[in-house]
């Protein structure tokens, strides 16, 4: 009778939705936004890391820096993706709303200048990029090429790699006025890739045979020369959570920290932390 009560109990509580479940951090399912930068990482790593403990759902998408960072203040997600550090004002903002964002680096990335394959260009300066996107060139011919007017594409304001390119190459000044801003690496690499004049930027894993990364001050962006400083416009790559990550967020961010998840960040074009 008694264990036939407590049977019964338990069923009511089920159905009632206050059965006791994981404790906090401890949930299995999380999600997963932002930076279209560090999107190939989280993708391939969440993958593994299911096929690893099928128990395990992960969400993860894109939409940029800024989005992921305000889903993590609004907390609509667990971990937020960014290619850039979290601004003051967002600091401020989750402060007021009990949110402690900290800050995980997960690989090292290198914002690549891309050409289309056809352009003779091979190398730029980092004056002479920051006068085409700035708007000071605008012809080909100013730069050593063929005459020709230069079509700049640039990632939106929402954008971790429009706000670390702004800082590194442009020193804060304004992107030009006609430029054609996409919403993500994707869209860039896929424009340049289709457009011979024209020019933009990407994170090291978005460099294809369909794009032609330029050399920058004579040298060109790749793993070495992103770990030695050697590259103008090199950057950490992040993962914000809420606090210190509990349950399945922590051991995610384990896996990806990992020498396997470091490893599957540089299958996608990233500089692995080992």
């Amino acid at each position: 009778m008694k264990k036939t009560l407590v049977t019964a109990i338990s069923m009511i509580l089920m159905i009632a939705g206050t059965f006791p479940g994981p404790v906090a951090g401890g949930e299995k399912t999380i999600v997963i936004e932002g930076s279209t930068t560090v999107l190939p990482i989280a993708q391939i790593a969440a993958e593994e890391f299911m096929n690893n403990d099928p128990s395990a759902k992960i969400t993860v998408r894109g939409g940029g820096s800024g989005v992921g960072i305000t889903s993590l203040i609004e907390g609509t997600c667990d971990i937020a993706d960014a290619s850039r550090a979290i601004k003051d004002a967002e600091l401020a903002n989750a402060a007021g709303r009990g949110i402690s964002p900290k800050a995980h680096v997960v690989a090292m990335d290198g914002i690549a200048v891309i050409v289309h394959p056809s352009n003779p260009i091979g190398h730029l300066s980092k004056k002479q990029v920051k006068d085409i996107f700035t708007g000071n060139i605008s012809d080909w011919s100013k730069v050593g090429g063929q005459s020709g007017k230069i079509v700049v594409l640039s990632r939106d304001s929402a954008s971790g790699t429009f706000e670390a390119f702004g800082e590194l190459a442009l020193h804060n000044q304004k992107v030009r006025a006609d430029a054609l801003m996409q919403a993500s690496n994707q869209a860039v690499a896929s424009t340049v890739g289709k457009t011979p004049g024209a020019i933009g930027y990407v994170g090291l894993g978005y460099i294809t045979g369909s794009v032609k990364a330029l050399k920058i001050e004579g040298v060109i962006p790749s793993k070495e020369t992103v770990l030695s400083g050697k590259y103008a416009y090199s950057r950490p790559l992040f993962m914000y959570t809420n606090g210190k990550p509990q349950g399945t967020v922590k051991a995610f961010l384990d896996y990806v920290l990992s020498a396997e998840g470091q490893r599957l960040a540089e299958d996608q074009g990233f500089v692995g932390l080992k």
